[in-house]
């Protein structure tokens, strides 16, 4: 009786090995982007293919929400067509900051192209294709901006401010980041030399 017990329990034991080793076969674990498909591969498309790739990602992740200037309309602040990812208006005033406000609240401007925080205040940059903006970068520039958060993708440089959200952008796909820079790169030139981050004041 026991020998029996313990063939039918070692048979279910081998069989149970087995289902898990083929199904860890055939499901490996993920890690952030590895042997994930979120979309065609760049080798597949052609140029404009590309650019139009790169243009929907850049609507559905909301760049134009902050990287482009704003016209009120019925509806509430809009994207100004003529200004598309120009950043925030070099020549904007910028209202005058409580700094009390900033230490438990984020202050967004009228046009959502300024930010004040614990941090100071940060400005959305031009990532048009002028060289005020991103026409001079690299390809690696612009991965190592998604990816490190590195200010214009230089080495060595200071981290990009808040709220560019790049510690969730780094996830993407080198498909989708190439797609993004293509057609930023592909952009109308919008000259607009956005002004330097402002140190918080005590």
């Amino acid at each position: 009786m026991k020998r029996t017990i313990l063939v039918i329990g070692g048979t279910v034991l081998i069989t149970v090995s087995a289902l898990l080793a083929c199904n860890s076969s055939q499901q490996p674990v993920a890690h952030a982007n590895e042997g994930i498909e979120y979309g065609p591969k760049v080798a597949s498309l052609s140029s404009d293919e590309l650019v139009a790739r790169g243009r929907y990602l850049v609507t559905i992740m909301g760049c134009n929400d902050c990287h482009s200037p704003k016209v009120m309309t019925p509806q509430g602040p809009a994207p100004d067509s003529a200004h598309l990812l120009s950043g925030h208006p070099a020549k904007m005033p910028l209202a005058a900051i409580d700094p009390k406000a900033t230490k438990d609240w984020i202050l967004f401007n009228q046009s959502l192209t300024a930010f004040a925080g614990p941090w100071g205040v940060s400005f959305a940059a031009n990532i048009t294709s002028d060289a005020s903006g991103i026409g001079n970068w690299t390809e690696e520039q612009f991965f190592r901006a998604m990816r490190e958060g590195k200010y214009k993708g230089m080495e060595g440089g200071r981290p990009m401010l808040p709220p560019m959200p790049w510690q969730q952008f780094k996830h993407a796909t080198d498909e989708d980041l190439r797609a993004i820079f293509s057609y930023l790169k592909a952009t109308p030139a919008v000259d607009n030399v956005v002004p330097a981050p402002l140190p918080p004041k005590s």
